[in-house]
């Protein structure tokens, strides 16, 4: 192998010189993330668990089976050993260099949670990925850490310093760190109750907020630039959706227009969230089990009033989303896990 770093951003360069291994990589965004570097000619390599997706529902050949062309290494994101076998050349083809990519995120938000695996367990694949000469590493972040109010966000924003101090201190090593603005599916919540006559439930008069989401497509595209495009290189990347960023109230209104039904709303005062969030600090005072409930009450209650804005970027738009997932079975595949409660 040529020296670290040497490959990358280079136009004698081509895809298939370059080894891609990619951490989440059965996550709602790694997925997508792996088969379009496999897509452009990469040599992919996805680390994934034994029992993946939502609830551990996919087995070992179902993630080999989904992720063709891509080699698959199993093992635990927390276990260093088995991140480094991730990182062993294909069987009989030689890289330029090796790009790491990281779409890890805690499934849930927890306090725990979030430390395990936004920080610590990210932070293990960093170390593995300086130790067997890694040229880039690509992270998948997210925009609301730059108003980090929630113990997921600081774990990101904590993993982030580490990631720019290592590319200061390292020579020929490099990183994107991408920030999309939300994902299509986090938008997808109440679509089947709309379906079923049900009123959109919203916070306040549903202007609380704005977000130009991105489709997971367009972000795994996005990523893939980081690996060639120099001006991605050692950057902060926020990144949005096509079109105007549209509030919840708006969103709503989409979905009323493609069912054909008639605007129907639940108005709910903010402060109901906050009673609620205060109530359940206080109890966690003395009922330790009660830190994560609150946790995921604050993240709740940040989604309905931060806006989530990003520069534009693809071609996948909210409504054309909404016209899929409003079909029949067109919420396939849109699994939304722990996410639901949100």
């Amino acid at each position: 192998m040529d020296a670290p770093g040497q490959g990358i951003y280079s136009p004698t360069t081509t895809p298939q010189d370059v080894h891609v291994v990619i951490f989440g990589a059965t996550g709602y965004i790694g997925r997508y993330v792996v088969l379009e570097f496999v897509k452009q000619g990469y040599q992919v390599t996805a680390f994934a668990r034994e029992r993946s997706g939502v609830k551990g529902k996919n087995s070992a050949q179902h993630v080999r089976d989904d992720l063709q062309g891509a080699r698959v290494v199993f093992g635990d994101v927390t276990n260093k050993d088995d991140i480094a076998n991730a990182f062993t050349p294909h069987d009989d083809r030689t890289a330029l260099s090796t790009v790491a990519v990281s779409c890890l995120a805690s499934r849930t938000g927890g306090i725990e949670d979030s430390n395990r695996i936004d920080f610590e367990a990210t932070l293990n694949t960093l170390e593995q990925a300086l130790q067997h000469g890694v040229s880039h590493y690509i992270l998948l972040s997210a925009i609301c850490v730059q108003k980090p109010l929630l113990e997921f966000q600081r774990a990101k924003l904590k993993f982030e310093v580490k990631l720019q101090q290592s590319a200061e201190q390292v020579a020929d090593f490099s990183y994107s760190i991408v920030r999309p603005t939300a994902f299509f599916k986090s938008l997808a919540g109440q679509i089947e109750r709309l379906k079923k006559g049900s009123a959109f439930i919203m916070f306040e008069d549903g202007n609380l907020s704005r977000c130009n989401a991105i489709s997971e497509a367009d972000l795994a595209r996005f990523m893939v630039q980081c690996a060639h495009e120099e001006s991605k290189r050692n950057q902060i990347l926020p990144v949005g959706g096509p079109g105007e960023p549209v509030s919840p109230k708006e969103q709503a209104e989409m979905l009323f227009k493609l069912l054909d039904k008639s605007p129907k709303y639940t108005r709910m005062p903010l402060g109901i969230m906050n009673v609620a969030i205060s109530a359940l600090e206080a109890g966690a005072r003395l009922l330790p089990f009660l830190k994560d409930a609150a946790e995921f009450g604050r993240i709740g209650r940040y989604y309905a009033v931060e806006d989530m804005i990003g520069p534009s970027f693809g071609e996948d738009t909210l409504e054309s989303f909404f016209e899929e997932a409003v079909a029949e079975g067109g919420m396939a595949g849109q699994d939304l896990g722990d996410a639901a409660v949100f």
